[in-house]
């Protein structure tokens, strides 16, 4: 009987059939350690990635996750890979993985990892591109969809025994729907956007040939979107790049949507516009550090902004997406031919 507290015994999910046939972790096998359960049962995980290695890898699954910096450094110890998703992971806990070669990022983005200090330690690592796609556009249009038509005002309208007055919405069909960033989710977006008969413009560094698209400069999408949705990766270029003077440009009937990364927006100063009534409302899903974000965070007392807590990319579907795509990576990391390299 294991008389350990129950926090360490569920700490480490015992579910490591390399480990329990006793092979040991040998000279050439790698000890593979996935950090968190990644938003699917946990049974459903270990058969994916056990099917992609097979017997070339010691497997850790952790039940459980857990940022802080003491548990990571002795989590990943003895690790030659780690799998994990948007927490930090910072320099010090790779310092202390003498044997880490390889991180699998569970995420489209990977700007909270310490990327200088991995390439600097020859670490290389991959991402999870793609799994979200279809998640995050479709919310897109649930927040559009819900400003437009005062879904949450509406609600709150029946509960406190009101009527519908002062509730009359406007349709999306019509509209201009502006999108900055032409990848994956923003090519996705702009065909949705299409579907509801909008005019698409879009901005990005590159201009693509996009059936029913307009690529436009910033200013020109800015001044002309009536809806305006965020699809750019957050980098040294990008921080703030949704700043006072751009908010200005935007039409006072307009509606921004933030499911990117939170500090490209300057939140207090979308606050300022949306307290102003320089735009009529918006719609954040990310902030400058994960949920729970602070009490006096500017857009808690913003108006008409409607708030969630980095939900875009989380759907039943997308995490099956995302473990596939972690197992597709793993198994061509540990053949010599890692993929989704970044």
């Amino acid at each position: 009987m294991d008389d350990r507290p129950e926090e360490e015994r569920t700490d480490e999910l015992k579910n490591n059939s390399k480990k329990d046939k006793n092979t040991g972790k040998g000279e050439d096998t790698m000890k593979v350690k996935i950090l968190e359960p990644l938003g699917i049962p946990q049974e459903d995980l270990v058969k994916k990635i056990e099917a992609a290695v097979g017997e070339k890898a010691e497997l850790v699954f952790y039940a459980d996750r857990k940022e802080d910096v003491p548990t990571l450094i002795e989590r990943v110890a003895d690790a030659d890979v780690v799998v994990l998703s948007n927490f930090k992971f910072p320099a010090e806990v790779m310092e202390a993985a003498p044997d880490l070669k390889y991180i699998c990022v569970a995420f489209t983005g990977y700007d909270h990892l310490d990327m200088d200090k991995a390439r600097e330690l020859g670490i290389q690592v991959s991402n999870c591109a793609g799994y979200s796609t279809v998640a995050v556009s479709e919310l897109v249009f649930g927040y559009v969809i819900a400003l437009y038509r005062y879904i949450l005002e509406g609600d709150k309208a029946v509960r406190a025994g009101k009527t519908s007055a002062g509730l009359r919405g406007i349709e999306l069909a019509g509209k201009t729907f502006g999108i900055i960033g032409a990848g994956a989710i923003g090519l996705r977006v702009a065909a949705l956007a299409k579907a509801f008969g909008c005019r698409v413009l879009a901005y990005s560094r590159t201009k693509k040939d996009v059936a029913g698209v307009e690529f436009v400069d910033l200013k020109t999408l800015l001044k002309s979107s009536d809806i305006v949705s965020l699809h750019l990766p957050q980098n040294e270029e990008t921080v703030n790049f949704i700043n006072e003077e751009r908010i200005a440009l935007m039409k006072e009937e307009a509606v921004f949507i933030n499911t990117a990364r939170g500090p490209i927006v300057d939140s207090k100063a979308l606050a300022a516009a949306l307290n102003s009534g320089k735009i009529a409302g918006a719609a954040i899903d990310v902030f400058e550090t994960e949920p729970p974000i602070a009490g006096d965070h500017p857009l808690l007392q913003a108006k008409n902004c409607l708030l969630t807590p980095h939900v875009a990319f989380l759907s039943l579907e997308a995490m099956y997406k995302r473990a596939d795509i972690v197992a597709e990576n793993l198994k061509a990391y540990i053949e010599g031919s890692p993929i989704n390299l970044v």
